[in-house]
């Protein structure tokens, strides 16, 4: 099969299409002939060895495809099933090996490129909307790159659970299309004092929920947009790591801090079908959409990261591979 491989750490380029043997499904695994690949920021860090992966490696957690054998054991699925999936290895490829406990089934009235763009960007807006913080109508929840894949589906499903929601982003094309998705304030952090823009849109009281994937460059801001009492979830770091603090600074206005991550979300099969399931009844029942800004061939993984990482995409980035 052909799959991108990755020989050394460093730029878009580095991302090399070439023939590589997928191997046999073992026990309770199965190989999944993949249509489509979602594409995350975590490949961008892996890709650069910010975070590290032992070399070489195929990128890629989070794809979709079919069903093409079942190892010894598989109960789950059978020959044939349409299944997306995502936290194992190896997307960026014709084939996959994929344990049988990960995967989604998906409904016939989903394409593969949607449910290769859905699984970890909407599993990720339920537990962030969900596990911290319960929003009440007309809270205030502010969202870091609320043009982004993420940020759309932040976006909406804040705004359907009755919140305000205030979106940073970087110009006008991204300002439309958080206000499309349901964002009633739009602020462009390139040009604005995000935190100072919040409380003058609030009248002084500010964020109540601050959901940020951005981490060093807007964390600060942060600290002085949220309304007392008010939670701010990191879950990114866009533009690097949020600089440390005394967990003194948060006493003064009484704000709670946490630290998000799905895989500490999706600890079992059954935790795993909920949140999915969510996120497809929100996409049935139409009051959540799946932005998908590019769709490119996995030979064009490059392009694809080059576009994510230089914050020129709006809504999901997804790799077609068979169609």
């Amino acid at each position: 099969m052909k799959a991108i491989v990755v020989h050394q750490n460093g730029g878009p380029e580095v991302l090399q299409l070439q023939e590589t043997d997928v191997g046999r499904p073992g026990r309770g695994q199965v190989l999944v002939r993949l249509a489509a690949a979602g594409v995350n920021f975590i490949e961008i860090y892996q890709r650069k060895g910010i975070y590290l992966r032992q070399l070489p490696y195929i990128p890629g957690s989070e794809a979709a495809g079919t069903v093409e054998e079942v190892g010894e054991g598989v109960t789950l699925v059978k020959k044939g099933d349409r299944v997306a999936y995502v936290h194992q290895p190896g997307a960026y490829a014709e084939a996959s090996i994929v344990n049988q406990d990960s995967l989604i089934p998906l409904p016939e009235d989903f394409s593969f490129i949607e449910g290769a763009a859905f699984p970890l960007q909407g599993m990720t807006a339920h537990y962030l909307l969900h596990e911290f913080y319960t929003i009440k109508p007309n809270d205030v929840v502010l969202i870091h790159a609320a043009a982004g894949g993420m940020g759309l589906l932040l976006v909406q499903w804040a705004k359907h659970l009755g919140a305000k929601v205030i979106g940073t982003v970087s110009n006008e094309e991204k300002a439309e299309a958080a206000k499309k998705a349901g964002a009633s304030e739009v602020i462009f952090y390139t040009k604005t004092d995000f935190a100072k823009e919040v409380k003058k849109l609030t009248n002084g009281h500010g964020a109540d929920l601050i959901i940020d994937g951005v981490g060093k460059s807007t964390f600060p801001g942060d600290l002085e947009a949220a309304a007392r009492s008010g939670h701010i979830v990191i879950f990114g770091a866009a533009s690097g790591p949020a600089d440390p603090i005394s967990p003194n600074v948060l006493m003064a206005h009484s704000l709670s801090l946490s630290g998000g991550n799905l895989a500490n979300f999706l600890l079992s099969r059954e935790e795993l079908l909920k949140r999915a399931n969510a996120v497809i009844k929100g996409i049935q029942e139409k009051w959540l959409h799946l932005n998908i800004g590019h769709i490119l061939p996995l030979s064009q993984a490059y392009e694809a990261h080059r576009l994510l990482e230089n914050r020129q995409n709006i809504g999901k980035v997804v790799l077609s591979i068979t169609g």
